[in-house]
């Protein structure tokens, strides 16, 4: 019964707020909502399926970027025949919801637990208006955060779910960088390999043009909501001659020193790379919340430091911040605030005032500076304490408390624990 008291007002917010969800994206086109986000789907999404229908991916459409898992979930909305593409593609993503609700709700009921997590969710993605229920990322995020929550009790599943979101959208790839060395991360890396093989290789059989998506991905240049794009957005206003187009899906910009950016970028995200193996290399100590609070922290370097910045990004944040706060032992909860935030303001710069970012105005410029300096200063303070709780228990002191604690050390693979601060399992 206590249980459920716990549980009835985290599902009355969630089909409260999914209603209003779902009336803003029914009423679409309402000026004071700043623009479609369900064209992507009925346009876009339902050419694509179109074409996948047919035996191939779309191979010479330049808005095409994605791995070939994409193709099975574009394709799922045909399961539901008596809808329409829209309609059906809404349901799928209301159930991917759905999924990642129930799997935070049930991990924040375990012993030495947090339904914080689950509430996060809840209450963080309707900050996105309509757009989530417009866009797959839901559905990826729903496979990444499964992926993260069975790590406790199974490397393998975890692995496999890992796999599968990645062949979706690849940053899934970075859930595992936090597995605690040794056979744990064997075991994960060994099953994702196995499941990515075995889904991959008949996506490509059955399909045609499977990788036509890494040409399309070469060419992409800096969008305007990047970190490089507000630099760019700024730099208009010292004379600065670019202008902005409509390219691989984004709006970019195009002009002189724009390719210098773009490399910076990529020259970044090897940074942040490095940081992350660095980090791996000297971490001495592990706790449950380790491979959670890793996962969220390489995810924002990698956002930050990247060519684009959609808004739909967001949807994968909320996820992995949600699943570090189902631990009490996570040291990112300051993080995850800072994720709501960026996440509010990620929906004035999109869509409500979209023409102000694509015309860099003083106020899209603002916009964008406050957006991108909360996730500049989210990823280093999430780095700064990832690195901190790396240190051996007597260096360091609880980053939230303030005292100094104490955590087992991963010794073996056979070491298990029940208790409440423990070492990630390895099996």
């Amino acid at each position: 019964m206590t249980r459920r008291r716990r549980l009835l007002p985290l599902a009355a917010a969630w089909l409260a707020t999914r209603a209003l969800m779902l009336w803003l994206l029914a009423h679409d086109s309402l000026p004071l909502l700043g623009g479609r986000v369900a064209r992507e789907v009925w346009r876009l999404y339902h050419h694509w399926y179109v074409v996948l229908s047919h035996g191939a991916f779309p191979a010479h459409d330049r808005l095409w970027q994605y791995p070939p898992g994409a193709g099975p979930v574009l394709l799922a909305p045909g399961l539901l025949p008596w809808l329409t593409y829209l309609q059906a593609f809404v349901v799928l993503t209301l159930a991917s919801d759905a999924v990642v609700t129930v799997a935070l709700a049930r991990a924040g009921l375990r012993p030495g637990r947090s339904l914080r997590g689950a509430v996060l969710w809840v209450g963080a993605l309707p900050l996105l208006l309509r757009l989530p229920l417009a866009r797959y990322d839901v559905q990826v995020t729903a496979l990444a955060v499964v992926s993260l929550l069975a790590l406790s009790r199974s490397t393998r599943v975890c692995g496999a779910f890992a796999a599968l979101a990645a062949l979706v959208k690849v940053w899934p790839l970075l859930l595992l960088v936090g597995v605690a060395k040794g056979r744990a991360t064997r075991s994960v890396w060994t099953w994702a390999a196995v499941t990515g093989g075995a889904v991959l290789i008949p996506l490509v059989v059955s399909f045609n043009n499977s990788l036509a998506f890494l040409r399309q991905q070469g060419g992409r240049g800096v969008q305007i909501e990047s970190l490089g794009g507000t630099v760019l957005g700024l730099a208009t206003h010292a004379g600065w001659p670019g202008k902005v187009r409509y390219q691989y899906g984004a709006m970019e910009f195009t002009g002189p020193h724009v390719s210098a950016v773009a490399h910076a970028c990529l020259a970044l995200t090897a940074v942040s790379f490095g940081l992350l193996l660095l980090w791996r290399f000297r971490a001495r100590r592990w706790t449950e919340a380790t491979p959670y609070d890793a996962a969220l922290t390489a995810l924002l370097l990698f956002v930050v430091t990247s060519r684009v910045i959609s808004p739909q990004y967001m949807i994968w944040l909320l996820g992995l911040a949600a699943v570090c706060l189902t631990s009490r032992h996570t040291t990112q909860r300051p993080v995850a605030v800072l994720v709501v935030v960026a996440t509010a303001v990620s929906t004035a710069v999109f869509p409500t005032l979209y023409p102000d970012v694509i015309a860099s105005t003083w106020t899209g410029c603002a916009l964008m500076l406050v957006r991108n300096g909360l996730l500049v200063t989210a990823a280093g303070l999430s780095f700064v304490r990832l690195w901190r709780s790396g240190r051996p228990a007597h260096l360091s002191s609880d980053s939230d408390s303030g005292t100094w604690t104490s955590c087992l050390t991963v010794s073996s693979p056979r070491s298990r624990s029940s208790s409440s601060a423990t070492t990630t399992p390895h099996m």
